[in-house]
């Protein structure tokens, strides 16, 4: 071999040499570089994919709780029922505990005008808009549902026509509960020689079939008298809150 092969042979493995030096020198930085980037990408993948999961599973959750809620909500009803009849029973024993709500979940639409809180649009299923049905939030009574036009009115306790039957205190004094466009509801029609005092409860009779009995009202706050007959000021435990949804008692037995 010449002194020119060797010459050439030695400066074709020199540059091999440095082709795969500088190839592993320039490779190493931007595997590093990909890495990193495969690295984050799955990360976030991963953290999306969690959230997403999380995300579904709470709103899963969420929709378990709001039914669990609406069937205790109809629970605490009946259990309103079976306790006042069961003072009942200690009281004249002769109660058959046979009386049983059916209660329905309704929706409000939206109210009847703006700047009157107290009537709402209800959608109900099987509305029969000759009857006047029981409306309840939270196993308190919120007011009544009319027919207008056919559609289901929400009068809301706040309503000057919306009224049903009550009892007042240890006393059971029996009156009629109605709205009077404020806060504050009036009971009036309570004969004057049954004694009623402010902080007394005022429940639901159940005489008027409306709501069943022993449905929490409100507490009077005041007395007046006139006309043979005592009337009460009431602060209601529910009003204005314009709840979505309610329970309407489509049916007493």
């Amino acid at each position: 071999m010449n002194k020119s092969t060797l010459t050439t042979t030695a400066l074709l493995a020199a540059m091999l040499g440095g082709t795969l030096y500088f190839t592993n020198f320039l490779q190493s930085p931007i595997l590093q570089v990909t890495h990193s980037i495969k690295s984050y990408y799955l990360d976030g993948v991963e953290s999306i994919q969690d959230a997403i999961n999380e995300h579904f599973h709470q709103q899963a959750t969420i929709i378990a709780l709001k039914e669990k809620n609406r069937y205790y909500e109809k629970e605490l009803i009946n259990l309103h029922q079976v306790a006042d009849e069961y003072q009942k029973l200690l009281h004249e024993q002769n109660s058959s505990l046979a009386t049983h709500p059916h209660t329905a979940l309704a929706r409000t639409l939206s109210y009847v005008r703006f700047g009157d809180p107290h009537r709402v649009w209800i959608e109900m299923d099987r509305f029969d808009p000759k009857k006047v049905y029981g409306l309840l939030y939270r196993g308190y009574t919120a007011g009544i549902v009319v027919g207008s036009n056919g559609h289901a009115l929400g009068l809301l306790n706040g309503d000057v026509k919306s009224s049903y039957a009550v009892t007042i205190g240890s006393t059971l004094a029996p009156g009629i509960v109605r709205g009077n466009n404020e806060r504050r509801l009036i009971v009036e029609f309570i004969p004057t020689w049954i004694p009623i005092s402010v902080g007394d409860e005022v429940l639901t009779s159940g005489l008027d079939r409306i709501f069943m009995s022993g449905l929490k009202v409100g507490k009077v706050i005041s007395i007046s008298k006139a006309s043979g007959y005592q009337s009460a000021v009431v602060e209601p435990y529910f009003y204005g809150k314009n709840p979505a949804y309610f329970h309407v008692i489509t049916e007493v037995r």
